[in-house]
């Protein structure tokens, strides 16, 4: 399952947001998945109940978001969204289209609690 690894680089990037602001804890954590990343939300929200143990985000919930494909067409510029299977333009109906989203995986916001002075 290689949404543990992804999982795990997510725990090591977040403990490093955690330090950088001296924070005690991480509370919640959003993550944007694009539809065509190749990693599956339900198993990726598993892994991180395993990933999350003895970290500073143990504790913390995962809610993540849903990022559709969005193309642009090289033919006739037009940018608009397309379904998993099909990346054709929906004007000229040219396959030469770039994917300008839905194949990336951002972490958009985390939640961290500060250590009381």
């Amino acid at each position: 399952m290689h949404e543990l690894s992804v999982c795990m680089e997510l725990i090591e990037q977040v403990e490093s947001i955690a330090r950088s602001h001296d924070a005690e804890r991480v509370e919640s954590l959003v993550l944007r998945i694009g539809v065509l990343s190749g990693v599956e939300p339900g198993l990726l929200e598993r892994a991180f109940e395993i990933a999350r143990l003895g970290t500073v985000a143990e504790h913390a919930s995962l809610r993540t978001e849903r990022i559709e494909p969005r193309i642009r067409c090289r033919a006739c510029g037009l940018e608009a969204d397309a379904g998993p299977s099909d990346l054709r333009c929906p004007a000229c109906f040219d396959t030469d289209t770039m994917l300008i989203a839905g194949d990336e995986m951002i972490l958009a916001r985390v939640e961290l609690l500060q250590a009381a002075d």
